[in-house]
């Protein structure tokens, strides 16, 4: 969805992941505008990929305007928490021990990898050509958008606690690092976007309109989303559009949230 919005607007957009079939599907999308979809496969969570990406980057371009961090898993999930009547929920011990047993150290050590680390070091691989991007272009100054999520502001589990603490410390690492690079003059923004509800292939409803009830459902607040229904690809393309244009260059170390209201009627850190 972000990558198709940039490419519609224009940008020559590398897209890159584990799956090659996904990466060239994605390619063949069709596009708006003049811009372009170029996949490119390679694991985020290995650092020798890393560094062959942005040496093909390197190489084809010899500079970065824009970094777009979205690569992210659900993890391990506890959907009995959410249910009192569940049999897991039946006392505290119960409870403590059906927590304890549904998950292991290395699922969360796997979530936290893909979710929290790759963004990092993806990033560091990338602080160059960012740079050089910034320098070579009068009136812009390169940027890195986090896709994070209203996940990691909101106090609810979800049922997920491994994925909700993960967004909020790729929350915490969009600030430190923009906070880090502007102490030390380096030309690059860093900021996040903090999405709602969404079709995705994360929430399995990939190209489709979310209804308010499919919203509500993926979302589980205590309350419902206000706007009633689910974000759209116009929606999500014009945040992205703003934090990586020029109209967006006084914007650093802010995350964006975009969900409909949510986080207005439930509990949040925000």
């Amino acid at each position: 969805m972000i990558a198709r919005g940039l490419a519609s607007n224009g940008a020559r957009v590398y897209i890159t992941g584990r799956r090659k079939d996904v990466l060239e599907q994605a390619a063949q999308s069709q596009l708006d505008g003049e811009g372009s979809l170029i996949p490119i496969a390679a694991d985020v969570t290995d650092k020798q990929s890393i560094l062959a990406l942005v040496e093909e980057i390197e190489k084809r371009e010899g500079k970065l305007h824009i970094l777009v961090n979205n690569a992210g898993q659900v993890g391990p999930r506890a959907p009995f928490f959410s249910d009192p009547s569940a049999p897991e929920c039946k006392d505290t011990a119960t409870l403590g021990r059906a927590l304890f047993d549904s998950q292991s150290i290395d699922s969360w050590a796997d979530l936290y990898a893909i979710n929290v680390a790759s963004p990092f070091f993806v990033t560091t691989a990338c602080l160059g050509l960012l740079e050089k991007a910034t320098k070579e272009t009068p009136g812009y100054i390169a940027v890195i958008i986090n896709v994070t999520s209203v996940s990691g502001i909101m106090k609810l589990s979800q049922n997920h606690f491994a994925y909700n603490s993960g967004k909020a410390a790729l929350s915490h690492l969009t600030k430190m690092l923009a906070t880090e690079l502007a102490l030390r003059d380096i030309p690059i923004r860093v900021n996040a976007i903090a999405p709602g509800a969404w079709p995705s292939e994360m929430t399995q409803n990939q190209g489709k309109t979310l209804a308010g009830s499919v919203a509500n459902k993926i979302a589980g607040g205590l309350m419902k989303i206000p706007a009633d229904r689910g974000g759209t690809e116009e929606e999500m393309t014009a945040t992205v559009l703003y934090l990586a244009s020029r109209a967006g260059c006084y914007v650093n170390g802010q995350e964006l949230v975009v969900d409909g209201g949510f986080l207005a009627v439930n509990p949040s850190t925000g």
